[in-house]
């Protein structure tokens, strides 16, 4: 009984404090951090979180004194966005009849007659290619199919041939492009083997009107098309490549042939495929290129097949007969330095937070071919007797068939002086049967000294496309060619642009290769030459050109000096034409091996000589004021002294798709969807909108009045979207037809992509929405674009007159008219700014990265072609995209969320100064577009968080006051048990 007493008395004992405290002091611990850890972490990546769960509303009221002001500064021309949405998908039809090429039409198969059996053959025609991926793709799901464009046309289709197709492509995918990933990218092309047709084969009598074979080849983002397809194909052949058909293709065709009087082949792809034995085959009749059609332009093609369509593309690159022997081939794909291991310091935060994969390669390219890329090679090879014209090419750059014929007369030619104009209208007559659409191209060869400046023996130097011209009808088009352009780059000798005296030979085209019958080469003679250096720059151009990338041309040679490239050049293209780097070419010389090296921010820091910029000063300005204002506006300066380098720094860092709010000078939230093919988004599917074709569709059009109408489309939807800033149009060039991403680009020749980018951005620039063209600059290849970024190497002629003019021609004929308020009684005025936005790309220049090269980015971007916009870098994952080299140089905005990058220095007077200059560039953009509509200056602004925000708060109080009680409990306890036992003991 006393034992049993004794025990329960034991058993009642209290715990100790010892074993109470050593239970609750870990957990009241273990939660206080996981709370403090939580919160710091969704602080500092406050901007991924807003991307995914939202960043909270700004609610913007105007005064009392501006309510009936006019604040609608752009007007949707549609009543809501189902209607956009209805006449963007006739648009793109629209793109589609006039961009669709046709390039062989024996014996004038096409068009067909109408109500025609048809069987489709070929996996593209279930499986059609309708963009690419990547950032660039675009949501297809009610796309038009191959088969619905020819069954709204009123065709009949073979639908057990079409059945087998279907069956056979689901079961077996072709060949994707994983971004950034060859180690699981796969390029099989997929066809099925004819015995899939076996079956079907006693339906194509009943379909026999013709057979349509559709041959498709895709593209994608972050890797290359291969060159080499031997672990792809099983009946492969050494040296085959991913664009020639393969057997299963040959095959098809063969089967094709015998099985159908007349063979139509349409080639699905926005990149060029060796087509020669197809052009010279008599048993297949007819070819379209009708590149990615995006959402509608199938309808288009059905309507070209049964002629109510009647076909005006052209093509955008040449089409060689043998990639092979192109001088680019054995310059693409992965060349990395034997010596170079770059290593780049990562923060903990930012390694935590990134999915970027580090590597220590130092990859380069070579441009060894120099200005000799597509038809400026196979032109200028042809008249020095280097190549065999006809074996070489299947299409000239700007060939196109038509239903019909015209003859072109020169009306009239005004020659102007060097620093004028030539002028040519040319009278374009329809001899032929039914209504059509020509293109009337303008070359001009500039004069050659061997030994000389290199020069293509034509350029294209101006173009334009009628209307539909109706049989026996006439229209007169005028072509106009500012002499300056003509001038080539002399990066040797005079270091700027030089017009060599001598004749300057005119010539009117059909493509670059024929002459139009009916017209004569037309002279324009300089007499003596003309020098744009110092002052007398060219008119185009804001200050003095001269050499800037002399760090990059310094790698080449003209004298064969050992470890170096030789130029290729007119005089000898047989001792000069590329070869694949090898042995001492592996090798980076310390020049390049420091352009590798980690960007030293202390010693730019150091060298700075300027103030310490101010911060955080009050004002009352907010960013509606400044609408309409000069850039160097003195109120720019108040503005940017109001605010915190928190402030800058928190929207530089958190440019992903956007541009962050500033609540403090009443800066909203901008919205800045991916492109080029329309708007596109995997962060916020609800903006996806209509899938235009690729831009290789839409050049082939050679039609700037259809680019101003789909950035005007665009520009509409928009505004119905609330988008702001648009990634897009993309120009860089077809410099070989394995780049991964040539769907995103329109053409080989920089003057054609430099038009058809300035319309787009002008369209769309109609309804307030700025452009970010890209990829400045030289992003001519996917393959280790992230692997610390491609050493890219050119000749500076080479780099100006090709690689960097067509965004010459964006920067400095890009335009956006800005309605303002210019006074206290809401009187709207109007002004004018430039091209608004650039972005910078992955690779580069030399061993500079292309958004770290001041040359790039400031001196030629902002110094001579006049940029007054916001630049912004391409997907800033990765630790050789520095953000302060970024600012330093010229790139604002980082296209990424904190905590991913942060900044080195953000507190030297440099580091404020490059923040204050990095903002200013990105408030004027915003404050000139669509970003202001309904504000007037004298606007309030109130904040509202978002869910997730409020959330945060209310849990995190909760579990802090959760905390302290465990704390005051424990506390309690352990008092209460002290005076227990005190007592106890007394």
């Amino acid at each position: 009984m006393n034992a049993r007493t004794a025990k329960d008395k034991a058993s009642a004992m209290p715990m100790s404090n010892k074993k109470y405290l050593w239970i609750w002091v870990p957990l009241l611990a273990l939660v206080t951090v996981v709370v403090v850890v939580a919160n710091v972490a969704m602080n500092v990546a406050t901007g991924w979180i807003a991307s995914q769960l939202g960043s909270g509303t700004y609610t913007f009221t105007n005064s009392e004194e501006s309510e009936d002001w006019d604040t609608e500064y752009y007007e949707a021309d549609y009543p809501d966005l189902e209607a956009v949405d209805a006449a963007a998908l006739g648009l793109v039809e629209e793109i589609g009849a006039g961009g669709i090429v046709l390039a062989k039409n024996d014996g004038a198969a096409l068009p067909l007659a109408s109500g025609a059996q048809l069987t489709m053959l070929g996996r593209a025609a279930a499986d059609p290619v309708y963009g690419g991926s990547g950032s660039g793709s675009v949501d297809t799901n009610s796309a038009v199919t191959a088969r619905m464009g020819l069954e709204n046309a009123g065709f009949a289709v073979n639908d057990p041939a079409y059945a087998a197709i279907e069956a056979y492509a689901a079961e077996n995918p072709r060949g994707y492009i994983e971004m950034d990933r060859p180690d699981i990218s796969t390029y099989n092309i997929g066809e099925m083997p004819i015995a899939g047709y076996q079956e079907q084969a006693s339906t194509f009598a009943q379909y026999g009107d013709a057979a349509v074979v559709f041959i498709g080849r895709p593209g994608g983002e972050g890797g290359d098309l291969t060159q080499d397809m031997t672990d792809w194909d099983d009946n492969a052949q050494p040296g085959q490549h991913q664009l020639e058909l393969n057997k299963d293709e040959r095959d098809l065709l063969d089967l094709a042939k015998q099985s159908f009087d007349k063979v139509v082949v349409v080639i699905n792809a926005s990149t060029t495929l060796e087509l020669g034995d197809l052009q010279n085959d008599r048993g297949v009749d007819a070819i379209l290129l009708a590149g990615s059609p995006g959402s509608t332009a199938f309808n288009a093609l059905g309507r070209i097949l049964n002629g109510e369509v009647n076909p005006s593309g052209r093509t955008v690159d040449l089409w060689a007969a043998d990639f092979t022997a192109d001088p680019t081939f054995v310059n693409f794909g992965n060349f990395l330095y034997d010596n170079v291991a770059p290593n780049y310091p990562v923060p903990v935060t930012e390694s935590a937070t990134s999915n970027a994969t580090v590597t220590d390669e130092a990859p380069f390219v070579n441009y060894a071919e120099g200005i000799y890329v597509g038809y400026r090679y196979y032109e200028t090879a042809a008249v020095e007797g280097f190549i065999d014209y006809d074996a070489a090419v299947v299409y000239p750059f700007g060939h196109g068939l038509s239903y019909t014929d015209f003859s072109w007369a020169v009306s009239n030619t005004e020659l102007g002086e060097v620093d004028g104009t030539i002028a040519v209208t040319v009278d374009v007559t329809n001899t032929g049967a039914v209504a059509g659409r020509d293109v009337v191209q303008l070359y001009y060869s500039a004069p050659y000294t061997p030994g000389g400046v290199e020069k293509s023996a034509v350029v294209l130097g101006g173009f334009a496309k009628t209307g539909d011209i109706a049989p026996g009808a006439t229209e007169s088009v005028t072509i106009e060619l500012v002499v300056e352009d003509m001038a080539s780059y002399d990066y040797l000798d005079e270091k700027a642009y030089v017009l060599d005296a001598g004749d300057y030979v005119l010539s009117l085209r059909e493509d670059s290769h024929t002459v139009a019958a009916g017209t004569q080469p037309i002279a324009y003679t300089v007499s003596e030459d003309v020098v744009y250096t110092g002052d007398d720059h060219r008119a185009s151009d804001l200050e003095a050109v001269t050499n800037q990338f002399d760090d990059v041309s310094a790698q080449f040679t003209t004298t064969g000096e050992a470890g170096k490239i030789p130029v290729m050049s007119r005089a000898d293209f047989a001792g000069t034409f590329p070869t694949a780097p090898t042995g001492d070419m592996l090798v980076a010389d310390d020049a390049v091996a420091d352009g590798f090296a980690v960007w030293d921010h202390e010693g730019a820091a150091e060298a700075f000589e300027g103030d310490m910029p101010t911060t955080g000063a009050g004002s009352d300005l907010s960013l509606i004021d400044m609408r309409g204002l000069a850039k160097d506006d003195p109120k720019w300066d108040e503005l940017l002294d109001s605010l915190s380098v928190n402030d800058m720094t928190a929207m530089l860092l958190n440019g992903a798709y956007q541009t962050a709010a500033i609540g403090s000078i009443g800066k909203p939230q901008t919205l800045e969807p991916d492109g080029p093919a329309g708007f596109s988004s995997f962060i916020n599917s609800a903006i996806n909108g209509t899938a235009y074709p690729s831009e290789v569709l839409i050049a082939q059009t050679w039609d700037v009045d259809l680019g101003t109408a789909m950035g005007v489309m665009l520009g509409n939807e928009a505004l119905f979207k609330d988008i702001n800033g648009w990634y897009a149009p993309a120009v860089n060039l077809h410099r070989s037809p394995f780049a991964g991403r040539n769907f995103e680009y329109y053409s080989e020749d920089p003057l054609l992509s430099g038009q058809m980018l300035t319309a787009v951005a002008n369209g769309v620039g109609t309804k307030g929405v700025y452009t970010t063209i890209k990829h400045y600059a030289m992003n001519e290849q996917e393959t280790n674009r992230v692997n610390n970024g491609i050493a890219t190497w050119a000749t500076e002629q080479a780099i100006r007159e090709v690689y960097l003019k067509p965004f010459e021609i964006g920067i400095k004929n890009i335009s956006m008219d800005v309605k303002y308020l210019s006074d206290h009684e809401g009187t709207v005025s109007e002004t004018t700014i430039g091209a608004a936005g650039i972005m910078s790309s992955f690779n580069r220049i030399g061993a500079t990265w292309a958004g770290g090269s001041v040359a790039l980015m400031d001196t030629v971007l902002r110094g001579e072609w006049g940029f007054e916009g916001f630049a912004i870098t391409d997907f800033n994952l990765y630790p050789y995209m520095n953000p302060n080299e970024g600012i330093h140089a010229g790139s604002d905005l980082m296209l990424t969320f904190q905590p991913s990058k942060s900044f080195n220095d953000a507190s030297s007077a440099k580091a404020v100064a490059d923040i204050r200059d990095s903002t200013h560039n990105i408030l004027f953009t915003v404050a000139n577009s669509n970003a202001m509509d309904g504000l007037a200056p004298g606007a309030t602004v109130a904040y509202t968080p978002p869910a997730w925000v409020v959330w945060q708060i209310v849990i995190s109080s909760v579990l802090g006051l959760l905390i302290l009680a465990g704390v005051v409990m424990v506390i309690l306890r352990v008092r209460r048990h002290n005076a227990r036992t005190t007592v106890t003991v007394r």
